[in-house]
């Protein structure tokens, strides 16, 4: 399952390339390419930290609030109000400040449970305001040719189903190891989700052309 996630991912990163390419693509959608190849460095810097036993720890703890900030910033792009995408910014300043006092003084050498989960709320939170935003609008959306959409909804359904799978990572150590190669392939699972989702994003607005069999 591990393998399939990584493919997953190259391939997501891969259809990411696409918007170069599209005309009319929003300007937030063309960071993503640059921050699916950091996502990849981080997937094979892992796998070389495990081989030397090493702790990914201070890895993870980095990226994941790289991670949390960037999605913060893709969703604020997607908003309108004006109120709200300041108070998004706002946070995207302090979040990095509260897990930085975490990692110091309390979660100190292992991974950032507890911001982490703050950080997945705080997705969802600006997920849930996006749709609601959506769908109080006066105007029409083709949803399915809206790359915000596919974006939030693979945020929203993401971030909400592991909140309480990495909110206890820590303490999961000592359950039965089946237990815990199941926890581990329903993350994988999320993990598909996720980038098959953000692969509609890059590549739904492309127009394919009909051909014409008729002799």
């Amino acid at each position: 399952m591990e393998v399939t996630s990584l493919i997953i991912e190259i391939i997501c990163f891969l259809a990411s390339l696409a918007l170069f390419w599209q005309a009319s693509v929003p300007k937030y959608l063309k960071a993503f390419p640059f921050f699916l190849l950091i996502t990849l460095g981080v997937e094979f810097a892992n796998k070389l930290f495990v081989k030397t036993d090493h702790s990914a720890a201070l890895l993870y703890n980095t990226f994941t609030t790289f991670e949390i900030i960037f999605y913060l910033y893709i969703i604020r792009c997607c908003i309108y109000n004006l109120r709200i995408k300041t108070i998004i910014l706002w946070i995207m300043v302090i979040y990095p400040v509260l897990v930085i006092i975490n990692s110091a003084f309390f979660q100190v050498k292992t991974f950032h449970t507890s911001t982490y989960s703050f950080g997945c709320l705080l997705v969802v939170g600006a997920c849930i305001y996006y749709f609601l935003e959506l769908f109080q609008s006066t105007y029409s959306v083709n949803l399915a040719r809206e790359p915000a959409f596919w974006v939030c909804s693979g945020l929203l359904f993401f971030y909400t189903c592991t909140f309480p799978l990495m909110g206890l990572w820590n303490h999961l150590h000592g359950l039965p190891s089946i237990i815990l190669r199941n926890l581990f392939a329903v993350l994988q699972i999320l993990n598909v989700l996720l980038y098959s989702l953000f692969s509609i994003a890059f590549l739904c607005r492309i127009r394919f052309r009909k051909v014409n069999t008729a002799l």
